[in-house]
């Protein structure tokens, strides 16, 4: 990185170009983020206050400006030998949404097209529209992703790994948002009431984000005030379909679980922000109140979140604060069915078990720009959970996470991002003992635009420890590239390596559900990636409609890695019989494949507004070495897979996301599809004569749905007057009948009544 700051300084500190700030024509706020374009080669973005230093040669040139969600401002200046004019501009709204600009791929504003990695952007609209009230549902909806019991899968990066350990960093904020017992996801708990967007990153990001971050990251952005206060509400209630008795493949599946009473859902979410003076003011809730679609399943849950931010008077630059998301919930969790045909829908024996739950974070943060600007991060984050359950089952968990940050942009031209990061955890649980772990790590990552040539590298050297145990210290690199080919040309390509420490929960549970045992394994060994894509991201407009078309080939490889897999390890006492998961080290194995994503907006017949979105993943996931404990053998029959012995569990070939809305005046009419093909390789032992005594139906049902599954989701609003929307949402609209993981049926035709007050 050294070498690089001195190769680029003298470039860095030309004194030749334009300089000035950026603001809101309708506001006069200063707007950061906002990309500024000499001559379709040269880019710089402006800094969070709307300031920009674009260094130039001598003469005439051509400059645009541009934002998300602001028309753009195109500009000629003429610039003399040694002259650094000063140049201000303000840029007009406007609602193109085709290039957002993101912040998670190099810790700083970017435009998505300049960025070395695939990445992915959830915009609030699309969380509002669809009634979504967890961000798992809105997340496996998106291109190259998908959720399995919870466990998020980027480009096949995971399988099925009961609520502990992710090869994802779930991010709020840049802060990390995993567990720290089981390194699990807590879904509900996200703010989707609160969002500016989610980003999403597909590849190894071990080297800016740590361990968690082997497969991508999802960074949940929230939001903060304009110049202008804004108050979102939305009520929602609906009924899940009690139309249950359905033949399919010659199969009558008579799922009812209610009788002729539908069983119900509702709740609502509240969004509030302004500005007073200097104070920056977010405040959101959310409720909600779920009587489940499966028998003695339910969910009631509170949240209620605050973002506080105050920029000092007295100190230029400086700004600190603090945001705050809590959440009770109580509930029953189902978790294996009584069988496919009769008793999908009705819980196994002592399988169904209570719990409540209280999660909170609290996140003091500072930030302080010097007037050299260099930026100075603080971030910290207390994250508290506290599991209670009637299954002995019970655990507490806190994490106490501490982050410097140094970032100097050097004309903008190259940008150095370096941090401290230290991680302690807690956790005192009935289902893994006593432990504490910690995380110290050290990162570095520099990213330089040159002419058309983006360049990025980055490394990260970091330990972690469980208790007295620790492991090496331990580096991991990045490396990418971005050229601007054509106007709207861009190629990329990109090398990371990941890192992930097995969770206390992976090494250290013990318990049961029913019959079927959960192992420990503390021999687990930390496993390793490296990631490699090459893409390009096409940008078009035919008449009125202008898009993108991305495409990207990736390979990635692991070692050591981690599945949950079932066998029989002996039992640990008289109700497991010895059957059960474990988590384990199964070799090296490699997963590869290509993505293509297609988005457009437009107009059609000159009256109608449309919205187009679709993405094809094709993946090829294999297993290459084996350890022999993974293969477990009961007598004769071999309980590691069902129809491949390489083909890594759990995954899926073929993935397809689509969305398209149309609009008319006041109203739209939106349809969703995704598809997952067939689930090629499952742990064996839920096909085999014994497993069935265990977990029947598996084997039934696979044999009867072994095509894949494709489900729709059906919209439609109507704008009555200026701030009140009515809304009519149907999910799963062709009520599919569809297993996501062995012995759990996904939820039948939904509908939904919203009605949303913006003002």
């Amino acid at each position: 990185m050294l070498f690089l700051f001195f190769l680029f300084s003298e470039s860095g500190f030309s004194q030749t170009g334009i300089r000035g700030t950026v603001t809101s024509t309708k506001t006069n706020e200063q707007l950061g983020g906002v990309t500024v374009i000499a001559d379709d080669t040269n880019a710089v973005s402006a800094d969070s206050q709307g300031k920009y230093v674009l260094p130039l040669s001598a003469g005439k040139h051509s400059i645009v400006f541009k934002l998300i969600g602001f028309a753009e401002n195109k500009i000629s200046e003429e610039i003399k030998p040694g002259e650094m004019k000063s140049v201000n501009i303000t840029l007009e709204e406007s609602a193109t949404e085709l290039k957002p600009i993101v912040v998670s791929a190099g810790k700083f504003e970017q435009r998505i097209e300049d960025v070395t990695v695939s990445m992915e952007v959830i915009k609030p609209s699309q969380v509002e529209n669809k009634n979504i009230t967890e961000m798992d549902d809105i997340i496996d909806q998106t291109p190259g992703l998908n959720v399995i019991d919870g466990q998020v899968n980027i480009r096949g990066g995971a399988g099925w790994s009961y609520g502990a350990g992710s090869r994802v960093a779930l991010l709020v904020d840049d802060l990390p948002q995993l567990t720290a017992d089981a390194s699990d996801a807590k879904w509900n708990f996200l703010p989707v009431e609160n969002l500016e967007q989610v980003e999403v990153i597909k590849g190894a990001s071990s080297a800016l984000f740590g361990s968690s971050a082997l497969d991508g990251v999802i960074n949940i952005r929230t939001a903060y005030p304009k110049s202008e206060p804004q108050t979102k509400i939305y009520f929602f209630t609906g009924f899940y379909d009690t139309d249950q008795k359905i033949i399919d493949n010659d199969t009558t599946y008579n799922l009812n679980n209610s009788g002729s009473i539908p069983l119900m859902n509702s709740g609502m979410s509240f969004f509030h922000s302004r500005q007073i003076k200097n104070l920056d003011l977010v405040i959101g809730g959310n409720v909600f109140m779920d009587n489940g679609y499966r028998r003695g399943e339910y969910e009631h849950r509170g949240r209620i979140n605050a973002n506080l931010r105050y920029r000092s008077k007295k100190i230029d630059g400086l700004s600190y604060g603090i945001n705050l998301n809590t959440m009770y919930t109580d509930g029953s969790l189902f978790f294996i069915w009584k069988n496919d045909t009769t008793g999908a829908y009705l819980p196994a024996t002592n399988t169904l078990s209570s719990y409540e739950a209280n999660r909170t974070n609290l996140d003091p943060f500072l930030t302080y720009i010097d007037k050299h600007k260099n930026v100075h991060k603080i971030r910290t984050r207390w994250f508290h959970t506290i599991n209670i359950n009637n299954t002995d089952q019970n655990s507490k968990a806190d994490l106490y996470y501490t982050e410097y940050q140094y970032q100097k942009h050097f004309n903008n031209e190259l940008t150095l991002t370096a941090g401290l990061v230290n991680t302690y955890s807690t956790v005192s649980s009935e289902l893994y003992a006593d432990h504490t772990g910690d995380n110290v790590a050290f990162y570095i990552q520099g990213d330089y635009k040159w002419k058309k040539f983006s360049f990025s590298l980055g490394g990260r050297a970091e330990q972690n420890r469980i208790d007295s145990e620790k492991d090496n210290l331990t580096p991991v690199m990045r490396a990418g590239l971005n050229y601007h080919a054509f106007s709207e040309t861009y190629l990329r390509a990109s090398v990371g390596q990941g890192y992930r420490f097995p969770s206390i929960a992976e090494k250290f549970v013990k318990t049961h559900v029913g019959g079927v045992g959960i192992y420990p394994n503390d021999s687990l060994e930390p496993e390793k990636s490296l990631g490699m894509e090459a893409g390009m991201r096409q940008g078009f407009r035919l008449g009125s409609w202008t898009g993108y078309l991305d495409a990207a080939a990736f390979r990635n490889e692991y070692k050591n890695m981690m599945e949950f897999t079932f066998a029989f390890w002996g039992p640990f006492d008289p109700q497991t019989f010895g059957a059960g998961f474990k988590s384990l080290n199964v070799g090296n194995t490699e997963i590869k494949g290509f993505e293509i994503t297609l988005t457009a907006k437009g107009k059609i017949a000159g009256e109608f507004g449309a919205g187009f979105l679709a993405g094809y993943t094709y993946l090829d996931p294999q297993q290459l070495t084996y350890d022999s404990s993974y293969i477990a053998k009961v007598g004769k029959d071999n309980y590691q897979g069902s129809d491949s012995s390489n083909f890594l569990k759990y995954r899926y070939r073929h993935l397809v996301r689509a969305d398209a809305e149309l609009t008319f005046k006041k109203f739209s009419l939106g349809l969703s599809m995704r598809y997952n093909s067939f689930m090629q390789n499952i742990d064996k032992v839920f096909v085999t004569t014994i497993g069935s005594l265990f977990i029947p139906g598996v084997k039934h049902y696979r044999e009867n749905h072994n095509t894949g599954d494709m489900v729709f989701d059906l919209r439609t609003s109507v704008q009555i007057f200026g701030n009140f929307k009515l809304s009519f949402i149907c999910k799963n609209f062709f009520n599919h009948i569809y297993m996501q993981r062995p012995a759990d049926m996904q939820p039948p035709r939904t509908f939904v009544m919203q009605v949303g007050l913006i003002f």
